[in-house]
């Protein structure tokens, strides 16, 4: 158990998923290294980021947007993996 969820008095309901990601979570929730996820939101793939006072964070629904967005995935005629 996590320290936060220890922290929560019992019969408390849990937490939402938590909707603002630092650099290294954001690359991470989309499966890429952070350079790669640098690279992306440089050329426009993945969102900028908001701020927070000196915090640099990644909306997760963004995220999600711009990563539903890339090429490939469903209906896509090429594949990537051989089953053969």
């Amino acid at each position: 158990m996590t320290a936060a969820a220890e922290a929560r008095p019992a019969g408390a309901c849990p937490l939402p998923p938590v909707l603002g990601l630092n650099r290294e979570q954001a690359a991470a929730y989309i499966g890429v290294s952070k350079s790669l996820f640098d690279e992306m939101v440089a050329d426009g793939r993945m969102p900028k980021p908001k701020k927070a006072n000196s915090r640099t964070i990644w909306d997760r629904r963004s995220l999600e947007r711009a990563f539903s967005r890339l090429p490939g995935g469903e209906g896509d005629e090429t594949e990537e993996w051989d089953f053969a």
